[in-house]
């Protein structure tokens, strides 16, 4: 998007919800605004830091330098991990994060980016934009002083490296897998023993054998990390990762004493972060893949067994943490109807499209 677009779209967006404003912000009669946006990711992985780059930037550029954002990779301020409470705790006005990573604290958290066997990314953003995601999840954020805007999508991610083959569930049992949010929760129900670990942890507990595999997210990503180096056996779906999105996180103070001009631009930004993020994986992945698989790198398709497995495990825990979890609940019920909703409708389109453009590629046909 060019900066004059974007700059008429944030115009735009202001007017919207402040009939008194102006359309375009006039940088004279603002005022000055500067935050801190705590990262959960390093900055060698510069598509999914990036993201809060690319709002940074957008903000300055549509406000005319007033409302600065200076991002901080993770570590810089606060631990990867600690995004959330430094949010909650006015730390810091801003974090980028996935919100899976928090769902020690309540596995409702894991709506907000990914579940296992879960919406891809499209129906994901249909779910948060349109099916009433969005609201349910500010609604579940409030009690952490946060406002959530979605910031990013990574799509369907890669199932991870395996130091051994993985051909059957019996193959997952006593497994140390660094895996994160609620798909280590499902996984443990197999056998495996989940860990969480910072992306910029995760190359040297697998080098060392402290843990015997590894998730991250897809090719382009785990190429820079050099998981092949310590890990020959690259598996796939994510099952648990459909889809991951990002998010911003706002303090709600800071939020609600914020220009509802520079309000519209932020939520605007982030829009525009969240297509990029997902168009820039999508080019870079194919050519990551083929590298590694160039690179002596065997790439493996999970067995049938091992999905049946984690799906009735996967159902099995939305059911038990329904019983017990009321806010859960009322998420996943609605989640789940749309879900199905989808489901039936990719079936009839998309579905037969997208395998009828493999099958012919595959085939070699032009």
């Amino acid at each position: 998007m060019s900066r004059r677009s974007f700059l008429k779209q944030a115009g735009a967006a202001a007017a919207v919800g402040t009939l008194a404003a102006p359309a375009i912000v006039n940088a004279q009669e603002m005022p000055t605004v500067k935050w801190r946006l705590a990262s959960s990711f390093p900055k060698s992985l510069d598509t999914i830091y990036g993201g809060a780059e690319t709002v940074a930037k957008n903000v300055a550029a549509a406000t005319g330098g007033k409302f600065q954002i200076q991002v901080f990779a993770a570590g810089e301020i606060v631990p990867g991990l600690g995004v959330l409470d430094a949010v909650k705790d006015g730390t810091v006005e801003l974090g980028h994060s996935a919100s899976y990573y928090y769902v020690g604290k309540d596995p409702t958290f894991a709506f907000d980016c990914a579940v296992p066997f879960g919406l891809n990314s499209r129906q994901q953003s249909a779910w948060m934009w349109e099916g009433g995601g969005l609201e349910l999840m500010r609604e579940f954020f409030k009690d952490y002083n946060i406002y959530n805007i979605p910031c990013g999508n990574t799509g369907a991610q890669m199932g991870g490296w395996f130091r051994k083959e993985v051909k059957s569930v019996e193959d997952l049992k006593g497994l140390k897998m660094r895996i994160g949010g609620f798909a280590g929760q499902v996984l443990s129900k197999l056998g495996v023993v989940p860990q969480q670990i910072p992306g910029g942890d995760i190359y040297p507990a697998l080098e060392k054998g402290t843990i015997d595999a590894a998730e991250w997210i897809g090719p382009a990503d785990d190429e820079k990390l050099g998981f092949a180096k310590v890990a020959k056996h690259y598996y796939y779906p994510g099952f648990w990762e459909g889809c991951t999105q990002l998010s911003l996180y706002v303090n709600q103070k800071q939020w609600a004493a914020l220009p509802k001009q520079y309000q519209a631009i932020l939520e605007q930004a982030c829009s525009e972060a969240h297509v990029e993020m997902q168009g820039k994986y999508d080019v870079r992945n194919p050519a990551a893949l083929k590298r590694l698989v160039g690179s002596g790198v065997q790439l493996h398709g999970f067995s049938n067994e091992v999905l049946a497995a984690s799906f009735k495990a996967a159902q099995d825990l939305y059911d038990e943490t329904s019983a017990k979890n009321a806010k859960f609940k009322k998420v996943y019920d609605s989640w789940k109807k749309f879900q199905a909703d989808q489901l039936q409708w990719f079936a009839v389109a998309e579905n037969r499209f997208d395998n009828f453009m493999q099958a012919t590629r595959t085939a070699g046909r032009k």
